[in-house]
């Protein structure tokens, strides 16, 4: 069959490259030393049915692309949607220069890699059609649409192309752009107050126009579940900080789009910390600790294409234990050994991919990964143990926001010595309880609390004031100190500010 290669030519037009003859046995346009005026009205004739019938209008056109059955956004099958079906592309002459479109079009970042499609889950149905053109890019264009094709000949799903893009959300243009999206103040990562990464900054979501449409694209960019409802985002602590920004948009969604970045906006006017937004979202149960005395300890087993998998040692590293600690809600990542005993090791699958973690990864999911072959064994299983959730407290004060902090442990609670303690560590204990700002009251004051009992958990707790968590500050070993009760640390902060739930 003849191979057609379409151009776009400055008025629309479509010529015929590579193709001495012309069905019908007419010489090419191009060909003007033996073409008679007959053969010429014929080849222009010919020139505009190709216009109209193979560029990229009518026949060949397609809305949407999305990548399907990576661990994000960024990675999968390729599927282009026409009208409302999504067809498979196929991998002739798909390179890194159409990875590179691809990426850019997503608004992912830089190309990772070209992959098959068929590495990617769920297994393709039979009887989706495999797009009628192949792409020829060159790297530059903004979409794959602005990219040469050739007609796809006898391809198959054998064939069908997959991209690896970095796992990155990028918004358009520099005025109002934005990096990452977060929830924050939720009981886990798929719930809580919205937040945008501008450059080294979190910033705010004015809740104008914001409806369930838009609480469903968020949990789709974010890996979660469905879209459960809207909230006020003032019902998540820490109290947002007076200087904190609010985002200079308002999002329109019309709940398709694969991330914020690619709603329509509005210029947001007048907003307040009043008017963050908020949202929940469904839990998605992507890892888990199995086999273990409690939930934050076991073998690690990983939700993938609907079944849980063991993961071997191989492909496995500390940094990756963190995250999944983390993840999990448990406390600090302790241990994580190759080999589980006979009666802990898995049965089913084996994880067919290598996690690439830097430990401060919010899930398993933001992490980079990749397929790699493996001939691991369920004997090379891994099993990681986490500290226990970390929670805090302050006691002996007449509100939750002052009093002597104590910290729970191993299941018991302790106190804190105050050697390197300062007001950044005072500052991560009254937002991590949903107070106000730390005041600092003489010594006589805190001592009114009186001294604790028991252990004391923490001594040399060194903090930037920044951190999330007091679990993230600096500190001794749990149980070292050469304290006693005398020196235990206690906080005063401002009491709650309105619009957080009483504790």
């Amino acid at each position: 069959m003849l191979l057609l290669q379409t151009r776009p030519l400055s008025r629309g037009a479509l010529v015929a490259q590579n193709s001495p003859l012309l069905p019908w046995g007419l010489l090419a346009a191009s060909d003007s030393s033996s073409a008679s005026p007959v053969a010429w009205l014929m080849a222009l004739l010919f020139s505009l049915i190709l216009a109209i019938y193979t560029g990229p209008g009518i026949l060949g056109s397609f809305s949407r692309v999305r990548l399907v059955g990576g661990d994000h956004r960024c990675e999968g099958r390729v599927e282009l949607q026409q009208d409302d079906e999504w067809v498979t592309v196929c991998d002739d002459y798909w390179n890194m220069d159409s990875v590179a479109v691809l990426c850019r079009e997503l608004g992912c970042g830089a190309a990772r890699k070209t992959m098959s499609g068929t590495m990617y889950g769920p297994v393709t149905p039979k009887d989706q059609k495999v797009f009628i053109h192949l792409f020829r890019c060159n790297g530059i264009e903004e979409s794959l649409s602005q990219c040469e094709r050739e007609d796809a000949i006898g391809c198959s799903h054998d064939e069908d192309a997959g991209a690896v893009c970095e796992a990155i959300y990028t918004g358009p243009g520099i005025l109002g752009s934005f990096s990452r999206v977060r929830l924050v103040g939720g009981d886990h990562r798929c719930e809580g107050r919205v937040e945008l990464q501008q450059d080294d900054e979190w910033v705010t979501v004015c809740d104008d126009y914001w409806n369930m449409d838009s609480v469903a694209v968020l949990c789709r960019e974010l890996g979660c579940g469905a879209a459960r409802k809207t909230m006020s985002g003032t019902v998540y602590g820490p109290v947002t900080p007076k200087d904190q920004k609010v985002f200079i948009h308002s999002f329109r969604c019309n709940g398709i789009e694969e991330s914020l970045s690619q709603c329509e906006r509005e210029d947001a006017i007048g907003c307040s910390h009043v008017e963050d937004v908020g949202v929940v979202c469904e839990r998605p149960e992507s890892v888990r600790l199995a086999d273990g005395p409690g939930r934050c300890q076991g073998r690690v087993e990983v939700k993938f294409q609907g079944e849980w998998s063991s993961v071997c040692q191989a492909g496995w590293s500390f940094a990756a234990a963190k995250v999944v600690c983390r993840q999990l809600g448990c406390g600090r990542a302790t241990l994580t050994r190759r080999g589980c005993n006979k009666a802990t090791q898995g049965q089913g699958a084996i994880w067919q991919r290598k996690a690439s973690c830097s430990g401060q990864e919010v899930s398993l999911q933001d992490c980079l990964s990749e397929v790699w072959e493996h001939n691991c064994t369920h004997n090379e299983d891994v099993w990681v143990e986490c500290e226990d959730p970390f929670a805090l407290k302050l006691v002996g004060g007449r509100s939750h926001c002052e009093g002597r902090l104590e910290v729970l442990h191993k299941g018991e609670w302790g106190s804190v010595c105050d050697d390197g303690w300062g007001q950044d560590a005072d500052r991560v204990v009254c937002r991590q309880l949903g107070c106000g700002q730390p005041l600092s009251p003489p010594v006589k004051v805190r001592r009114r609390f009186g001294p604790g009992v028991g252990r004391i958990w923490l001594d040399d707790v060194k903090c930037s004031g920044k951190e999330p968590s007091l679990e993230q500050c600096l500190h001794r070993s749990w149980g070292y100190h050469n304290c006693n009760h005398r020196e235990d640390v206690a906080v005063v902060c401002e009491e709650q500010q309105s619009g957080l739930p009483d504790a």
